[in-house]
């Protein structure tokens, strides 16, 4: 039964880092969308 504990334990830190690196690439993605829009408004 310990080692079910210590199973459940890795899964959830692992989706937490997981979920940390989301938003570290989430927040350098809002940083490069405006040279993103810009690229798009000059193929239009």
């Amino acid at each position: 039964m310990s080692d079910t504990i210590y199973y459940i334990l890795g899964v959830l830190a692992i989706i937490y880092l997981v979920i940390l690196f989301k938003n570290r690439r989430g927040t350098r993605n809002r940083k490069s969308r405006k040279f993103m829009d810009g690229k798009r408004r000059h193929e239009k």
